[in-house]
């Protein structure tokens, strides 16, 4: 008992004398990983990254290819030519033919009213005017028979075979005919009159196109009343619809009284609908309206569209570039201002002074320059630049000068 007693006292306990000394060194490390690895991240984080930017190459001015817009504008599509068109007369409708977005050509039925009475009329007319002609026909015989009894007379007087006062009755009888059939020639022209005015009555039951064009208002249906004026009720339309000739489309634009002397008729535009940003129309300034209206301090401008497309349509909203002269030819002398052209987005600032910033070897440099006109979405920029160098788009406020930068990746 006592040997195995000390056998026990003499065996070593790993897991009780090994373990603590161990784990240390193993926290130790540990706890130096997760600082470096903070330390790590924290400097990732808090080290500021360079702005991304758009760039864009300056050009020279006299390669550009267009003329330059001196002044901008905003205004509508209008039509010189349109109409609301009614009938001539009141009356219910009895048919309508026409439908919003329908074609229609001059003369073309749009819609038919209630004819009932206005054909009435026109058979009363002609059943006069047949009467008055019959009668004509009587008188006419009549009168032969007269003139002939008045030649007789009249022989038989210059023989003494008849007396005076038959010579007079025979007269008599023949002027009376005569002028019975003087009147009822008048008589049939008032009746043919009768007749053409029911006939015109009778055509104004059908409402006519004035002119070709496109409908794009269809305002009454059948078993309405239309009048050609305003009867005061709701029930009562004052017109069938609305024809606009598509080829009188034109621009009206209101330009500030201040600048309108940059202005000229004849003067090219270049329009843009809103509709379409990215078309861009021809046309040129056909009139400056003389006159000014006063609460807007603005004058009307008249555009006309040189070109024709089925995408215009009235009404539509319109920006319109006045430039300033003919296009200018590629690799063509030009007597412009020297200097470079950039996005219009580039430069800081206005009126004559501005700063742009070049990019060069992934850094910006600040630069001021000199600016001139606007050209179209460009800026004239008279000195400060060079052909060739990259100006940054819509810089960051927070851009300054040798500030590193990293170009957006294209599209």
């Amino acid at each position: 008992m006592e040997r195995s007693e000390l056998l026990k006292q003499l065996r070593i306990d790993r897991n009780a004398a090994g373990a603590p000394r161990s784990r240390a060194p193993l926290l130790a490390l540990a706890g130096t990983l997760l600082l470096v690895l903070a330390g790590l991240l924290w400097f990732g984080l808090a080290r500021p990254q360079p702005p991304t930017v758009r760039t864009a190459v300056a050009r020279a001015a006299s390669h550009a290819s267009g003329p330059g817009s001196v002044l901008d504008a905003s205004g509508y599509v209008t039509a010189r030519r349109q109409a609301t068109v009614s009938a001539k007369i009141t009356g219910k409708v009895a048919e309508v033919l026409i439908e919003e977005g329908m074609r229609v050509q001059e003369g073309a039925v749009l819609a038919r009213l209630d004819d009932t009475e206005a054909k009435a009329q026109l058979s009363l007319a002609q059943a006069q005017l047949t009467a008055a002609r019959s009668q004509q026909a009587e008188i006419r015989a009549q009168l032969e028979q007269a003139e002939r009894d008045y030649a007789r007379h009249d022989e038989l007087h210059r023989r003494e075979l008849v007396a005076a006062q038959a010579l007079d009755a025979a007269r008599a009888q023949r002027d009376t005919l005569r002028a019975r059939l003087a009147s009822t020639a008048e008589q049939i022209k008032v009746a043919q009159q009768s007749v053409a005015v029911a006939e015109v009555q009778l055509a104004n039951t059908v409402v006519r196109a004035p002119f070709a064009g496109v409908v794009v208002a269809k305002a009454a249906q059948p078993g309405e009343m239309i009048s050609p004026i305003s009867a005061g009720g709701g029930f009562t339309r004052t017109g069938i619809g609305t024809i606009v000739d598509m080829d009188s489309l034109e621009i009206q634009v209101d330009v500030n009284e201040a600048y309108i002397n940059r202005v000229t008729p004849g003067q090219p535009v270049e329009a843009t609908l809103n509709a379409y940003p990215d078309w861009k129309i021809p046309a040129e300034v056909i009139a400056i309206i003389p006159t000014a209206d006063r609460s807007k301090a603005t004058v009307k401008v008249r555009i006309a569209l040189k070109q024709k497309d089925p995408r215009i349509v009235p009404d539509m909203g319109v920006r319109v570039a006045f430039l300033s002269g003919q296009p200018t030819q590629p690799g063509t002398p030009s007597a412009a201002a020297p200097g470079v052209l950039v996005p219009a987005e580039a430069v800081r600032g206005d009126g004559g002074q501005g700063v742009v910033f070049v990019y060069a070897n992934d850094k910006v440099e600040r630069r001021s320059v000199t600016l001139g006109q606007n050209v179209s979405s460009n800026r004239h920029v008279l000195s400060g630049l060079r052909d060739g160098e990259r100006v940054v788009l819509s810089p960051p406020e927070s851009l300054n000068d040798g500030d590193p930068v990293k170009l957006a990746e294209s599209g």
